[in-house]
């Protein structure tokens, strides 16, 4: 990420864990994750959002949690389980992801979606 602009830009990372949605391996411990080393790089980088098509950012096989723990620090809002990232691969776009209302909740389902400009 060396060299890349992230001030106020949606960061997502497209894994192709999407593929596994609906199977077991999905939720299985071996998925993608970002390393306390790249959640560091997207807080000093100032980005507005962290979002990616795996089950979690974080290695979910340990009770640690680096990247949320750093980046919820820094206010910056992570949307997982996100499908059809590969699309957005070399486009330019706006991201949305829309909250139901709720309160008191941690983590909940949002509406995502792209507008390619």
């Amino acid at each position: 990420m060396a060299g890349l602009d992230l001030a106020g830009a949606a960061v997502l990372f497209s894994t192709g864990w999407d593929g596994n949605w609906r199977t077991d391996r999905y939720g299985a411990g071996e998925h993608p994750y970002l390393t306390a080393d790249t959640a560091a790089a997207l807080v000093a980088g100032r980005a507005a959002l962290v979002g990616t098509d795996s089950v979690n950012i974080d290695d979910t096989r340990g009770g640690e949690r680096p990247a949320h723990s750093s980046l919820f620090a820094a206010e910056i809002p992570v949307v997982e389980h996100l499908a059809g990232l590969d699309r957005l691969a070399d486009e330019r776009f706006r991201f949305f992801a829309v909250p139901v209302k709720v309160r008191g909740l941690g983590t909940f389902p949002v509406r995502a979606f792209a507008i390619v400009e």
